[in-house]
C-alpha cells in the first residue's frame, strides 16, 4: 500500500493512458475516439513532465548561493522543452482531426463508426 501512496502520480498518468486508450479503441463514436485520443496525449505529456520533476531542483540558471559544482541540484529543462512542442503538435492534430469530423458529417450524416461504414460502401 506504501508503494501506491508513493507513486500515486504515476498511478493517476497510467489510469489517464487506459482511459484515453478504451476510448480510441473500443467507442464508436469518432467524437469519443477524439477526445480518447487528447486524453492519451494529455496523459503522455504529464507522463515525460512528471518523469522531469525533482524534489528540491530549481530552474538551470547560475545562482551564486547554489554554485555549479553539484548538477543534481537543477532540473534538466529538455522534458519540459519537448512537451510544450507536443502540446502544440497535439493541438495541431485535434484541431485537424475536429475539421475532418466536421466534413465526414456534412457529407454521411453520421459519426458512428458501423454506420458510417455502411454509408460508405
Amino acid at each position: 500500500m506504501d508503494s501506491i501512496h508513493a507513486h500515486y502520480p504515476y498511478w493517476v498518468v497510467l489510469t489517464l493512458l487506459v482511459i484515453g486508450l478504451w476510448g480510441m479503441l473500443l467507442k464508436g463514436n469518432l467524437m469519443k475516439k477524439v477526445v480518447g485520443m487528447t486524453i492519451f496525449q494529455s496523459a503522455i505529456i504529464l507522463f515525460f513532465i512528471l518523469s522531469a520533476y525533482k524534489v528540491g531542483g530549481t530552474v538551470p540558471i547560475y545562482d551564486e548561493a547554489l554554485g555549479v559544482g553539484d548538477p543534481s541540484l537543477y532540473i534538466n529543462p529538455l522534458p519540459h522543452t519537448l512537451m510544450l512542442t507536443a502540446i502544440v503538435v497535439g493541438v495541431a492534430i485535434v484541431g485537424e482531426a475536429l475539421a475532418l469530423l466536421i466534413v465526414i458529417y456534412r457529407t454521411y450524416g453520421t459519426l458512428e463508426e458501423p454506420v458510417l461504414v455502411e454509408r460508405m460502401k
